[in-house]
């Protein structure tokens, strides 16, 4: 009878363990790429609904450049104080409002990936970055349930610089009652701008999103006319 060596042994277990855990990683890796494509068509869908829902509900560009939109204002709202957060950025880096302190930041909640219109909003506020300094605005801060991968991929491919902080299980939005003014309920974000000043405290807020208009867009002259406006009262 041949007797396998010790060595033998050892090697043979080693070589089984190694296929094991390449097995175990390439299953990993395929069940990441499935929900990632599981993610994406899920979205694709979504966009699909939310765009034909935008045609519906025609508060978008046009009506919001004529000076049509309006707005409601929740809670928290003016003179409170801004709750904060950290939250998994299309920098590849976390983001806190604690980071501003002593700065103007403007805070836009929205539904992210499934609502190109609210891209198109950060585009054209960027576009007019020098209207939205003289604001008095030092930063914008965007904020959408959507995962900080795919934001990140969104933002590379649209160009924009506007930092996106992903917040998934809609805890910071909920603090903020942002998911509260929209057409998907309360699933997802609206359209709101929450203002907080270098203290802390909130300077002004504007609900866009709400029913029945549903507005997705607000031309970049006539949110921070409203903002204008608002900090004045």
């Amino acid at each position: 009878m041949t007797k396998t060596r010790p060595a033998a042994k050892a090697t043979a277990t080693s070589s089984r363990a190694a296929k094991n855990a390449a097995a175990q990683g390439e299953a990993q890796g395929t069940e990441r790429r499935r929900r990632t494509l599981r993610w994406t068509a899920a979205i694709a869908a979504a966009a699909a609904v939310t765009g034909g829902l935008y045609a519906v509900f025609s508060s978008s560009s046009s009506s919001a450049g004529s000076g049509k939109a309006t707005y409601q204002a929740g809670t928290p709202g003016i003179g409170a104080t801004a709750p904060g957060f950290a939250l998994a950025a299309s920098t590849g880096k976390k983001i806190s409002l604690a980071g501003y302190h002593g700065k103007t930041v403007l805070l836009y909640f929205q539904e992210g990936l499934t609502c190109q219109p609210c891209w198109d909003q950060m585009t054209d506020l960027e576009k007019d970055a020098a209207k939205v300094k003289a604001a008095g605005v030092d930063q914008i801060l965007s904020v959408t349930s959507d995962p900080a991968d795919l934001i990140t991929r969104k933002t590379k491919d649209m160009k924009l610089s506007t930092p996106v902080l992903s917040d998934p299980d809609l805890a910071v939005s909920k603090q903020y009652d942002a998911n509260s003014y929209g057409m998907m309920g309360t699933s997802r974000d609206g359209h709101t701008f929450v203002l907080v000043g270098p203290d802390g405290k909130i300077k002004w807020r504007a609900d866009y999103g709400g029913a029945p208009k549903y507005t997705m867009y607000v031309a970049p002259d006539k949110l921070l006319a409203d903002l204008k406006a608002g900090e004045a009262k």
